[in-house]
């Protein structure tokens, strides 16, 4: 990978991490301010420290030992240190592992968003879908599963990652539908500010899972994820404190996000699968669907100001 494109891998890994991550920024928002000043700072400084070093940094190095089992703890720690051609190799030959585990799981992340979640809705398939239609979703997540294993039949190894990407996701986010109903009660009763520095530490685990994920499909190269996603993070951290309401009023980034992760999912399943594609592409894609929600969010907003002014 030469410079330039290693320089679009993170400037986009950097741009996916804070699109992915708003809704995160909210609910923290939200609870630092029932908290003391105190707390918010204790938060915020451990809240960095678990962010970046434990999800952007440790997670991923989970991911590939236990997805690419050729490659030694040594050799993993070499992708950070040197360019050892070894190390390299390994993640290379089995690297469909971890493409098509991500990419159920991320396929999982989109339609679950398009067909079960509340949303303002942009482009034309998701006016179809505006109502829920949760039958669908769990028919879908079934078909989608058995199609994609059917076609990774050759490979048991692949399959396996699959139906775990797809038990990731289930897992994932009974946990984040636990967190929401928890939320709902820490907001209305009297909770010390502990329970609630403890509940946003676990929360900010759980909603990582998606940039992580999503982040191998723009790279294997664990030191491109690191940065552009430790970036991402503090960036994200910097305006839950000083712009996270004027981030929340474009209400079409949602959108750009999601549609943004299902296109990431198909890349992985197509490259988990022998298809080989530009080292760019991810990028550009990310930037043109988040660019293009963007764009219609700031036009929605500047309208509705202007009818407000009159």
């Amino acid at each position: 990978m030469s410079t330039l494109d290693g320089l679009l891998v993170v400037v986009g890994l950097v741009v996916f991490e804070i699109i992915v991550s708003i809704d995160n920024a909210i609910v923290n928002a939200h609870m630092l301010k029932t908290m003391s000043r105190k707390w918010r700072k204790i938060f915020l400084f451990f809240g960095i420290l678990s962010a970046v070093l434990l999800m952007r940094l440790i997670l991923p190095l989970v991911m590939v030992w236990l997805l690419v089992p050729d490659i030694s703890a040594d050799g993993i720690l070499n992708l950070f240190t040197s360019n050892s051609s070894l190390a390299h190799d390994a993640i290379e030959q089995q690297k469909y592992l971890i493409l098509s585990f991500g990419g159920m799981f991320l396929l999982l992340v989109y339609f679950h968003w398009l067909f079960m979640e509340k949303k303002k809705p942009l482009f034309a398939h998701e006016k179809l879908m505006e109502k829920n239609h949760d039958v669908w979703f769990f028919a879908f997540a079934a078909i989608l599963l058995v199609g994609l294993m059917y076609l990774a039949r050759s490979r048991p190894s692949m399959m396996i990652t699959i139906a775990m990407g797809s038990a990731a996701f289930f897992i994932l986010y009974g946990f984040k539908e636990s967190a929401e109903k928890r939320e709902e009660k820490m907001m209305k009763s009297e909770a010390s500010d502990v329970s609630k520095f403890m509940y946003l530490e676990v929360l900010d685990m759980v909603f990582s899972f998606d940039s992580v994920i999503g982040a191998f499909a723009f790279t294997t190269n664990l030191l491109y994820i690191f940065l552009g996603l430790g970036i991402g993070s503090l960036a994200l951290r910097e305006l839950t404190i000083i712009g996270i309401k004027k981030i929340s009023s474009y209400v079409w980034l949602k959108n750009g996000a999601m549609t943004s992760i299902a296109f990431l999912g198909v890349f992985m399943l197509l490259e988990s699968f022998n298809m080989h594609l530009p080292v760019s592409l991810p990028t550009l894609i990310t930037f043109s669907v988040v660019g293009y929600t963007f764009y219609m969010s700031h036009k929605n907003l500047t309208y509705r100001k202007l009818l407000n002014s009159k």
